[in-house]
C-alpha cells in the first residue's frame, strides 16, 4: 500500500484493500476507555478555552486592535455573540455530515483545523475582523467537536448512554470551572500570551488524542478479517469492540422487560453490523448524497423533530443552560456589590455550582437504569424552590454569605440532574423511533444530527440566560432575577413531565404483546 492510500486509509479509516496492515496498538486505540478519554477531553478543551480567553477580550481589543474604551462592552458582547451563533448554525450541519460519513474521524479533523485557526487568529489578530474571524471559527470547531462527540459516545458506550453523557458533565463542569481563575490569575502573573500557550498546550494534547484514536467502527475491519493479527490484541479487541456493537439496536433499561424481545433485537443487530462493516468496507458507497439520500435524510429528520420526547428534551436543555449561563453573566457582579469581594473571592465561589457536576455519571446510571423523566424532573423541581430562595440573600452578614453558598451548591445538585438526563434522553428517542420503523433513519443513524440539535439548545440557553439575567438585574434587581428563573424553570419542569418519556410504556406493550400470543399459540 503506497504513502498516498496510507493517509486516505488514516483520514477516512476505511480499510483501502484485503493487504493492508491493521494500525498498531489497535487494541488500545479502539479501546472505550481511551475513546471517552478523547471526546471528553476535546469538549474539556472547547469550553476551557471558551472561558480561558474571556479576562483577556478586553485587552485584545484596547491594546491588539486599539477600540477605544468606550466601546469594549459593545465589541466584547459581538464577540460573544460570534461564538454562540456559530455554535447555533454549525452544530445541526456538522451531524448531518458526520452522520454521512464513513468514520467520525474527518470532522474531528476538521474541527481540530478550525480551532487551530481560531486559536492563532485571537492571539495575534490585530484587527477587529480578525478577532471576529476567530470567534466564528472556534464556534464552528465547539460544533462538531459537540455534535460528532456525543454521537461517537453513544456509539461507544451502548447501553450506559447516561453515564457516557454524565462523563461529559463532568468535563463541563471542569472546563468552566477553572478556565476563568486560570485565565485572570495567569494573565495577572504573566501577561497576555502566556494565556494562549496554556490554550496552545491543552490544544496540543487534544490534538494527538485524536489523532491516535481509532473508532471501533473502524478497527472492527481488521479485527473480523484479518488473521495475521497476535491472538492476544485480536481477543482483547473482540472483547472490548462487542461492548460497544453498532446503537441501533440498543435500547436502556425501560425497554428491556422481555427476552424475546432482546434476543431478536440482537439478531437484528447483528445483521446491521455486517452490512454497516460491507458499507465501510466499500469506498463507493461513501460518496456524495444522491436525491435519493436526500430525501430519506429529509424523511429522517421530520420524523426527529416530530417527536414530543425531543422537543422537550431540547426546551429543558435551553432552560438549563440559560439558567446556568446566566448566574455566570450575574454571579460575580452580585457578590462584589454585595459583599464587597474582589475576582478571586467571587471565582472561588463559582466552585459552589460546579462541584456537583462531579456527580453527573451518577446521575447518568440513573437515567439509565429508571429513564429520564423522573431524574431531569426532579432536577428542575429542586432548582425552583432554589432560586427563589437566593432572593432572600440581601445582606453582607455571615448568615447571608454561608446561605448563598449552600443555595448554590444545591443548585448545582439540581442542575446536574436536569442536565444529564436530557443529553441523554436524545438517544433513547432516536431508539424509540428505530424500535418503532428500524429503517427510518438508514443504516448509518442519526445520532450526529440528534446531538446537533442537543448543542443548539445549548447554545441557545448560551444566549438567552445572560441577556435575561443581565437585562433584569439591572432594571429590576437581583431578587427580580432569581424568582424569574424560577418561573423559566418550573415552565421546563412542566414540559417535562408531559411529554419526557410519555412513549416508554407504549414501546414496552410491544414486546409483552409477542409474548402473549407466543405463549398462546404453544
Amino acid at each position: 500500500m503506497g504513502f498516498i492510500s496510507s493517509i486516505r486509509q488514516f483520514l477516512s479509516g476505511t480499510r483501502k484493500d484485503a493487504k493492508s496492515k491493521p494500525p498498531c496498538l489497535l487494541a488500545i486505540r479502539s479501546s472505550t476507555t481511551l475513546i471517552v478519554l478523547t471526546v471528553n477531553l476535546a469538549i474539556f478543551t472547547d469550553l476551557f478555552y471558551y472561558a480561558l480567553i474571556i479576562p483577556v477580550i478586553p485587552f485584545s481589543l484596547t491594546v491588539q486592535v486599539g477600540i477605544p474604551e468606550d466601546q469594549v462592552q459593545h465589541w466584547t458582547s459581538i464577540l460573544l455573540a460570534c461564538y454562540s451563533v456559530a455554535l447555533f448554525v454549525g452544530s445541526p450541519l456538522a451531524g448531518i455530515y458526520a452522520d454521512h460519513t464513513s468514520s467520525r474521524r474527518w470532522p474531528l479533523l476538521i474541527g481540530l483545523v478550525a480551532l487551530a485557526a481560531s486559536t492563532l487568529l485571537l492571539c495575534f489578530g490585530n484587527s477587529i475582523g480578525l478577532l471576529i474571524l476567530g470567534r466564528i471559527l472556534q464556534g464552528l470547531s465547539a460544533s462538531i467537536v459537540w455534535s460528532v462527540g456525543c454521537a461517537l459516545l453513544v456509539d461507544t458506550m451502548e447501553s450506559a448512554v447516561g453515564v457516557a453523557m454524565g462523563y461529559v458533565g463532568i468535563s463541563m463542569s471542569v472546563g468552566l470551572l477553572i478556565a476563568p481563575v486560570v485565565g485572570g490569575a495567569v494573565y495577572a502573573a504573566a501577561g497576555y500570551y502566556a494565556v494562549y500557550y496554556i490554550a496552545f498546550g491543552v490544544v496540543v494534547v487534544d490534538i494527538l488524542l485524536r489523532l491516535f484514536m481509532i473508532e471501533k467502527k473502524v478497527a472492527r475491519q481488521w479485527i473480523n478479517e484479518n488473521p495475521v493479527t497476535g491472538p492476544s490484541e485480536t481477543e482483547a479487541s473482540q472483547i472490548d469492540i462487542e461492548q460497544a456493537a453498532p446503537p441501533s439496536g440498543r435500547r436502556s433499561q425501560d425497554h428491556q422487560n422481555s427476552v424475546q424481545a432482546s434476543e431478536e433485537t440482537g439478531q437484528l443487530q447483528q445483521d446491521h453490523s455486517e452490512e454497516k462493516r460491507t458499507d465501510t468496507a466499500n469506498p463507493s458507497s461513501q460518496g456524495p448524497m444522491t436525491p435519493n439520500k436526500r430525501t430519506h435524510m429529509s424523511r429522517a429528520i421530520k420524523a426527529l423533530l416530530k417527536s414530543p420526547r425531543l422537543l422537550a428534551a431540547l426546551w429543558g436543555l435551553v432552560v438549563e443552560a440559560g439558567i446556568m449561563m446566566g448566574f455566570d453573566a450575574t454571579l460575580a457582579l452580585f457578590v462584589q456589590n454585595t459583599f464587597d469581594w474582589n475576582s478571586t473571592a467571587a471565582g472561588i465561589l463559582f466552585l459552589a455550582v460546579f462541584l456537583p457536576g462531579f456527580l453527573s455519571p451518577l446521575v447518568g446510571w440513573l437515567s439509565d437504569r429508571y429513564g429520564a423523566k423522573w431524574p431531569s424532573l426532579f432536577g428542575f423541581c429542586l432548582t425552583i424552590p432554589l432560586l427563589i430562595c437566593l432572593r432572600f440573600v440581601t445582606q453582607s452578614t455571615i448568615q447571608h454569605k454561608i446561605l448563598l453558598g449552600f443555595l448554590l451548591s444545591l443548585l448545582g445538585i439540581a442542575l446536574a440532574f436536569a442536565n444529564v438526563p436530557l443529553m441523554a434522553e436524545i438517544t433513547y428517542v432516536i431508539e424509540e423511533k428505530v424500535a418503532e420503523e428500524p429503517d427510518v433513519f438508514g443504516e448509518k443513524g442519526i445520532y450526529g444530527l440528534g446531538y446537533g440539535l442537543f448543542t443548539m439548545a445549548f447554545a441557545l440557553g448560551g444566549v438567552v440566560g445572560p441577556l435575561w439575567a443581565g437585562y433584569v438585574v439591572a432594571s429590576a434587581g437581583w431578587g427580580t432575577m432569581t424568582w424569574s428563573f424560577a418561573a423559566w424553570a418550573a415552565s421546563a419542569a412542566v414540559v417535562i413531565y408531559i411529554w419526557l418519556g410519555a412513549q416508554v410504556k407504549k414501546t414496552e406493550d410491544i414486546p409483552t404483546a409477542q409474548q402473549d400470543a407466543t405463549a398462546t399459540n404453544h
